[in-house]
């Protein structure tokens, strides 16, 4: 399998791509521009400002419009972002920010933090309830990345990238609580470090690779079952989408790149893997 460009460089710090069913469309951020991109069915993107420093991930909401995890909180956008409604803030420590997450199938929206310069054990992961009430399910993390959750949400996957691991988390999706932790895979330090996540419908996990230049394929033991490299060092985070969700996008970033070394780096990628991604829930709140 080969990854090919789908974009030019559209993003300095390319990060949580999402596929939103309802309009067939790719949906990404460039982090620290505090901007969520829409890429159409013809290739063409455009860009919105929703926050002066920074947009980590977004998600459909049900009842319309997106959830955007930002600096330190939670924004609500419509659909066609002209509308930006500030939610609640999840903390007030101004060396902390958002970095990624995802949706349980309860509907609540569970976004992690880190420092802002990565200092050890900073990070926290959040969850909004669909009552837009915010508690912490997890403490002492570094970078926060993943978050993705098992079909019936009894394991989520959630990745501390300097750990180099991939952890099963279980789950009551009833509470809201993480009940036990597992490492579910291990990425050797020779292929880079496990940044953003998907999940496939055979319960695969697919996992960008940063510094490693590639995305990477664990099957549901935790085996390495592929690898795709790309031309991008930095390679932050996939997504499946299309209408079967049988096509995985790929985000990469310039950051910490040499100017000019990487002439793609800050574009899109995809690549068609031969499975199918897993649905994503949506919030509810």
């Amino acid at each position: 399998m080969k990854a090919e460009q789908i974009s030019d460089v559209c993003t300095f710090h390319g990060e949580g791509p999402y596929w939103d069913p309802r309009r067939g469309e790719l949906l990404l951020v460039d982090m620290m521009e505090g901007d969520v991109l829409v890429r159409h069915e013809d290739g063409s993107i455009d860009r919105h400002d929703v926050h002066p420093r920074l947009a980590g991930v977004i998600r459909g909401r049900e009842s319309g419009g997106y959830v955007v995890g930002v600096e330190r909180g939670f924004l609500f956008a419509d659909d066609g972002f002209s509308v930006l409604e500030q939610g609640p803030e999840a903390f007030s420590d101004a060396a902390v920010r958002m970095n990624d997450g995802g949706c349980d199938p309860a509907g609540r929206f569970l976004c992690g933090s880190m420092g802002w310069e990565g200092g050890f054990g900073m990070g926290t992961l959040y969850s909004l309830g669909t009552d837009l009430s915010v508690s912490t399910v997890l403490t002492g993390a570094t970078i926060s990345n993943g978050l993705h959750f098992s079909p019936s949400g009894e394991t989520a996957f959630f990745s501390d990238t300097p750990t180099g691991r991939i952890d099963a988390l279980g789950y009551d999706v009833g509470t809201g609580r993480f009940t036990d932790r597992r490492t579910f895979a291990v990425v050797e330090p020779a292929l880079g470090m496990p940044d953003g996540m998907a999940v496939d419908a055979e319960g695969g996990i697919w996992t960008a690779l940063y510094g490693g230049g590639a995305v990477a394929r664990y099957d549901a033991s935790g085996r390495l079952s592929e690898h795709i490299p790309l031309p991008v060092t930095n390679v932050t985070a996939c997504a499946f989408g299309g209408t079967d969700l049988g096509t995985l996008f790929i985000t990469t970033t310039q950051e910490n790149i040499p100017e000019g070394s990487e002439p793609t780096a800050g574009a899109l990628f995809a690549v068609e893997p031969g499975v199918a991604g897993a649905p994503l829930p949506m919030f509810r709140g």
